[in-house]
């Protein structure tokens, strides 16, 4: 495909398709008397009107030859007859043909100029109220706002749909707020980092006050930090990381940074003899939390106690019988507001849970079971037998006009419950923890059940391990390790490496195995063979829903950027029927299995009778369908089926091979890890560990037995700054 953009002139004939959200378009045009299809993100353009179209020419499968355009410019109609056809198109409400043409008789080629400035005059017509003409002035000029934003927007590189985003947070005074401080767009539209905004403000003809770019420069910093997991920064470790991207000296930074605590923009709080530096939502979200916890604890459940008797009684029905400590986990449970419930895989967590769950319901009281995935909330209700739901879901999340997440239960709204119980609580970040005791009445138990030593979540924050070594709540630790469960050598090895042992690698008929590779290119090539032919061949496991390769990094042979690459072509190779789409260097096809990478509220699906909305960072789908000319996909995420907009394709990666960090809170039935080339920072105990519990049935690690000693050896966690600890021994 060229690089170079072509140039077309060409009049508007029909609007085929046109999608109010995204903008995306569908056009019949005339192109010198030939009858050509134009696709891409257009506002209220219509019949009538003469554009010059930017972009390249392409060929649909189902829709043949296509322009796809890039950029456009509108030329306004410049005689009453292309007027006429403008405005009878029924693109400004309130005008219709008969509307249209009266118009047009009335002020002939002064139109246009009457309602975008004189629309008082529209009352001389008949049926044209003073009101109704105020509304119809109204609409054009919003429409052609839109077109001024996007014309004098694109010559700073800012494409149509970021135009279209843009418009709808500013308004008609887009193009006023951009040009006096581009910065305004870094982190309040989707897109714009620092850096982007560093170019536009290097295109404009009167550079931005100075104080715009450090002010932004050093909250892009904050935000990175916050992207990494980090809720705050020390102060004297944030001067040095924006004195280099602002090329500024850390006096000036530390001027920059009082005037935004001034201001609120950040929080400074002291934690012992350090001050830390953080955005407000966040420090509201952790001090809330701290808050809240304390409270709940201050009004725990009447009822404490747990007869021995009960919990006999329970055992009798399982046919099973309780370790102390999961005997102990049961009474505290009945006795504690809150309890945390932890252990390693083979502990018998899941038996304990079930055995809570029993005892709240011979108590006859009303139990929820909720856990931070999609995955992770359909695991645990095959394993307790009780319906489960994602945590967004139990809080009713919504979505406001603001594109923010809004939770209907709160602390005005509190959930109906009188016992909660959250699975994989590793995975759940500040601000959902914190949405989450909002909602949880006082009186009410809740069961926080998770695995101190797996990651922390992809989120920011460290709910788990600092609720735990605040040493306020209660805490049961799981450690023993169950008969049955010392038979899988998976679990037995994951033991030895959260002890820094070596695993055992030489047995050659369990669930465990190492097979030595000496090159990353020969490493990535037996991942890929095992995946497509070996254990779908010996097992009978389908490489798109039983096996995962999971892999310490992205980048490298043995990353999922070239992993994937290479098993998509294996798996699901080019086809004349399927179609596909080049987004972002990547190509994704019909067929493919894909995984959303950022939660979205918005995005609607079925899943038979059932209806909702919310796709969610870490859900895997494939590919069903790829409707170009409509901008959507079909994707089928595990039974919920979506019409996913082409405009959110940022979100989507192919998922053949995934990160460990985003594989947490699920399982699968064989994993295949890759431990080859993965760069220092990746090669640690708890990634290790993490990888290794996320299967269930079968695991394959394949590479060098040197690079996998030295993920054990190493227990230098990374370091993530958050105060829910500090925050919460402050409240006792």
């Amino acid at each position: 495909m060229p690089d170079t953009l072509e140039t077309i002139e060409c009049i508007v004939e029909g609007v085929t398709f046109h999608n109010a959200e995204n903008g995306f378009t569908v056009l019949d045009v005339n192109m010198g008397g030939d009858q050509i299809t134009a696709v891409g993100t257009f506002f209220d353009v219509g019949p009538g009107e003469e554009l010059v179209l930017h972009g390249r020419w392409g060929n649909h499968s189902l829709f043949g030859r296509q322009f796809q355009v890039e950029s456009f410019e509108s030329r306004l109609p410049d005689n009453a007859a292309s007027l006429l056809r403008y405005l009878s198109a029924g693109m400004i409400k309130g005008i219709g043909p008969k509307t249209a043409r009266k118009i047009i008789e009335r002020f002939g080629e002064n139109s246009f100029e009457v309602l975008e400035k004189d629309y008082e005059r529209l009352t001389f017509i008949k049926g044209i109220s003073k009101d109704k003409a105020k509304k119809i002035s109204d609409e054009f000029n919003r429409q052609f706002s839109i077109r001024n934003v996007m014309s004098e927007l694109d010559k700073f590189g800012i494409t149509a749909p970021e135009c279209i985003r843009i418009f709808k947070r500013f308004g008609a005074s887009a193009v006023e707020v951009v040009k006096r401080n581009p910065y305004v767009l870094c982190g309040e539209i989707r897109g714009f980092d620092f850096r982007r905004c560093d170019e536009i403000a290097a295109k404009l003809e009167e550079k931005p006050a100075a104080e715009y770019r450090s002010d932004a420069g050093l909250l892009h910093v904050m935000r990175h930090n916050l992207g990494n997991g980090h809720t705050c920064i020390p102060r004297d470790k944030l001067l040095a990381p924006c004195s280099d991207l602002l090329d500024a000296s850390t006096d000036a930074v530390e001027e920059t940074l009082d005037r935004l605590i001034e201001r609120k923009e950040l929080i400074s709080h002291a934690i012992g003899d350090r001050e830390f530096i953080f955005l407000p939502d966040i420090y509201r979200s952790e001090a809330g939390a701290a808050e809240r916890l304390a409270a709940l604890m201050k009004f725990p459940p009447l009822t404490k106690d747990a007869p021995d008797a009960m919990i006999d009684e329970i055992e009798k029905e399982n046919g099973i019988h309780y370790a102390p400590g999961q005997r102990e986990a049961i009474k505290k449970a009945a006795a504690s507001g809150i309890i945390i419930l932890t252990g390693g895989p083979g502990t018998g967590k899941t038996t304990t849970v079930r055995g809570i769950i029993q005892f709240f319901e011979k108590r006859g009281l009303n139990v929820l079971l909720a856990a931070p995935t999609g995955r992770a909330a359909k695991r645990m209700s095959e394993l307790t037998g009780k319906e489960a739901k994602t945590i967004h879901r139990l809080l009713e999340v919504e979505w406001s006009d603001e594109d923010a997440q809004v939770f209907a239960r709160d602390e005005l709204h509190p959930l109906d419950a009188d016992a909660i119980i959250v699975d994989e609580l590793s995975m759940v970040d500040i601000t959902l923890f914190d949405a989450l005791l909002k909602a949880v009445p006082f009186g009410c138990r809740l069961v926080l059940v998770g695995d101190c030593d797996q990651l922390p979540p992809v989120g920011a924050g460290n709910v788990l391990l600092d609720m735990v070594d605040s040493g306020i709540v209660p805490v049961v630790r799981l450690t023993e390790i169950f008969r049955q469960a010392q038979q899988s050598l998976i679990i037995m090895n994951s033991h030895c490496i959260l002890r820094g042992e070596a695993p055992e690698l030489n047995f050659k008929d369990n669930d465990f195995f190492f097979i030595d590779r000496y090159t990353s290119l020969q490493t990535s090539s037996l991942v890929c063979e095992l995946t497509v032919t070996r254990l779908p061949g010996a097992y009978g496991y389908d490489p798109m829903t039983d096996i995962q390769v999971l892999c310490p990094s992205k980048k490298g042979d043995c990353g999922t950027m070239n992993l994937n690459h290479r098993l998509q072509a294996l798996l699901n190779p080019p086809d004349e029927g399927k179609n596909e789409l080049n987004s972002l260097g990547r190509i994704l096809r019909e067929g493919d299995k894909v995984m959303q990478v950022k939660n979205n509220y918005n995005i609607e699906w079925k899943r038979g009778g059932e209806e909702g909305a919310g796709i969610f960072n870490g859900d895997v789908g494939i590919i069903k369908k790829i409707d170009r000319r409509a901008g959507t996909i079909t994707i089928d995420f595990e039974g919920r089926t979506t019409e996913y907009p082409t405009e959110n394709l940022a979100d989507l990666e192919l998922a053949y091979a995934v990160t460990v960090h985003k594989s947490q809170g699920s399982e699968y039935p064989a994993v295949i890890l890759p431990v080859f080339d993965a760069p220092p920072q990746l090669t640690y105990r708890n990634l290790l560990y993490t990888a290794v519990t996320r299967a269930k049935k079968l695991l394959i690690i394949v590479g060098s037995r040197e690079r996998l000693a030295q993920m054990v050896a190493n227990n230098k966690k990374n370091r993530r700054y958050s105060a829910l600890k500090s925050f919460i021994l402050e409240k006792f």
